[in-house]
């Protein structure tokens, strides 16, 4: 479904994202993992068209999306759920979601997959007339994944999902996350919390300094003793 060949990316002189390559097969849970610094939001920035890549390309169910810019790439069918959540403050629960939803002309359509949203997340229904900027974290992490799903992708891009939340809230975001991906969302997912991801993921990369330094099924990465020592804390 995403192929990432020989991918380079830069800030002013410095290469940061060196001839990075990476493939998603449809279905997937694909992970990308690496301490802070390493450059994954980076390279998802890219893959969404937020950020210019020097050379390489992005392909997208077997179109070259490189030169696409990013709400092209929404459109095609690629969900974004960035670091930090990112919604909209100042907008209501509701209105984010249908901020979500911009490109859907069918009024009945934007009705269903917004109550999706609020089957998935109960609270969301509660808040549907609550300021966004005055819910917790978690709630918003919630209503960040729903604004992506309103959309109906077909590749979800997470960037650092677990970042600033409490630890039982970081266990209920990655389990949503894969009852998605079983539902037939493909997923990619870059992450520091390498232990929580790895349990979820059913392949996975390392980046190390822009580089993709290694690559293997989650299960053995996670029994790999140089990740066990410089990601799994042990």
């Amino acid at each position: 479904m995403l192929e990432i060949k020989d991918v380079e990316i830069y800030y002013g002189q410095m290469k940061v994202i060196k001839e990075v390559s990476i493939s998603v097969h449809e279905g997937e849970l694909v992970t990308v993992i690496g301490a802070n610094g390493a450059g994954k939001t980076t390279l998802i920035k890219a893959i969404m068209g937020l950020k210019e890549i020097k050379s390489g390309s992005i392909i997208f169910k077997e179109k070259d999306i490189t030169n696409d810019p990013a709400w092209k790439r929404a459109e095609m069918g690629i969900g974004y759920i960035p670091e930090g959540r990112r919604v909209f403050n100042n907008l209501t629960v509701e209105e984010n979601l249908k901020m979500g939803c911009y490109k859907i002309k069918d009024k009945d359509t934007i009705k269903k997959n917004i109550n999706k949203a609020y089957e998935l997340f109960p609270i969301l229904d509660e808040r549907k007339n609550q300021l966004a900027n005055t819910m917790s974290g978690g709630e918003q992490q919630m209503l960040a994944i729903g604004r992506a799903l309103v959309l109906e992708p077909r590749l979800l891009l997470i960037d650092e999902i677990s970042m600033g939340l409490m630890p039982i809230l970081v266990n209920t975001s990655f389990r949503i996350i894969k009852e998605l991906n079983d539902a037939g969302i493909t997923v990619l997912i870059v992450e520091q919390n390498a232990n929580k991801v790895l349990k979820i993921a059913d392949r996975g990369y390392v980046l190390e300094t822009g580089n993709i330094v290694m690559e293997n099924t989650a299960k053995n990465l996670m029994e790999n003793d140089t990740v066990k020592k410089a990601y799994l804390g042990s």
